[in-house]
């Protein structure tokens, strides 16, 4: 006979299943190329080699990458006993590990490492304690309340989109807070598509029109494309969150936030020396109005703010689309792409590319009252 779950674990089991998919994309990443190495057999294959070196990046990204996967595993087996959960946690790190190292050996750019697996293995086991932890103490209830507090709509989707968005500002933009700017990505792929057919020779201005421009925009465009990149997700929050002074700490919050993980991503580009060098009088002069234009909005209705976030967000979206990539932001492309970066390449663009284009179809549905 079945068992109905809570709706903390079932939460918690959808996670589980993201988080993984996420874990195999960042292992596997890219999906082409693979090929069998020259002179190995199936038992060479199996056995991971020690690692010739490692980077202090990939030792805290391969311990910290498994510990979501441990306490969700906990999490979503909350029927379990305390031993049996942590026991199942640490034998799935370990399995998928071992599964995900064993097959980049065929992935082009990758390296298998019995490190990486120590380390996926301890981390999949560390995050199964802050799992037992959460449970154990009244941190999951606290949670609860305070969400129920602060927040007048209890929206996982937009509590989500909100959790996405530092992850997006962690790959590199061409304006600071700038999201969405997939459509130099689509003229390429079309490029490289239509390339030969004589028919698309009239599509050929467009389609060559973002290799042209190379300067950057005007600074009050920047300006304001910087200050939209983070009125969007402040008035995100406003459409759920009760009008009042709690709204005041979570704009100031969101303006930490957008400047911290800005910053990170500059440091993991350029080196920690120049993690600042984003922090242009354009920039910030952006963010400050940002922070006064979200200020402003704070009486706003919860129906009104998801209005004047949806023209916030299409507007940011129309100035960053005439971003110009310029050398630096090629730097960090290249970086990212042929890097050290590569483990969440495909996780951190994707979010980057789309989080603008979701979070209006949220906000729509919340002008028309369906959530």
């Amino acid at each position: 006979m079945g068992v109905n779950a809570t709706p903390g674990r079932s939460a918690a089991v959808l996670l589980l299943a993201v988080w993984a998919v996420v874990i195999v994309y960042a292992s596997w990443f890219p999906f082409a190329g693979w090929r069998w190495p020259a002179g190995a057999d199936v038992a060479a294959l199996l056995r991971l080699p020690r690692p010739r070196g490692q980077s202090s990046f990939d030792i805290v990204s391969n311990l910290l990458g498994y510990m979501p996967l441990g306490a969700l595993w906990v999490l979503a087996r909350s029927r379990a006993g305390g031993w049996r959960a942590l026991l199942g946690a640490l034998l799935l790190g370990a399995a998928m590990s071992y599964a995900m190292e064993v097959v980049q050996a065929l992935v082009p750019q990758r390296v298998p490492s019995l490190l990486d697996w120590m380390l996926n293995t301890v981390g999949a086991a560390g995050g199964a304690v802050v799992g037992l932890w959460l449970q154990r103490t009244s941190a999951l209830g606290w949670l609860h309340r305070t969400g129920e507090r602060w927040f007048a709509q209890r929206s996982r989707s937009g509590l989500a989109l909100l959790l996405l968005w530092p992850l997006g500002l962690l790959f590199p933009t061409p304006v600071a807070l700038g999201l969405g700017q997939v459509w130099e990505r689509m003229r390429d792929l079309l490029r490289e598509v239509l390339d030969g057919a004589q028919w698309s020779e009239s599509l050929r201005p467009w389609l060559d029109a973002g290799a042209v421009h190379t300067s950057r925009l005007p600074p009050t465009s920047e300006v304001i494309a910087v200050a939209l990149g983070l009125l969007g997700p402040c008035l995100v929050t406003y459409s759920m969150a009760q009008p009042g002074w709690r709204r005041v700490w979570l704009t100031l919050g969101a303006t930490a936030l957008g400047f911290g993980v800005t910053t990170l991503s500059t440091a993991l580009n350029f080196g920690p020396q120049h993690a600042l060098a984003w922090c242009t009088a354009t920039t910030l002069g952006g963010l400050a109005l940002g922070c006064a234009m979200a200020l402003a909005a704070l009486g706003s209705g919860r129906r009104t703010a998801a209005g004047i976030g949806l023209v916030a967000v299409t507007a940011g979206l129309v100035l960053v689309a005439q971003a110009p990539a310029d050398p630096y932001y090629a730097q960090s492309l290249h970086s990212w792409e042929q890097g050290r970066f590569i483990r969440f390449h495909g996780l951190a663009q994707w979010i980057g590319w789309t989080w603008p284009y979701l979070a209006v179809l949220w906000l729509l549905r919340q002008i028309a009252g369906r959530e």
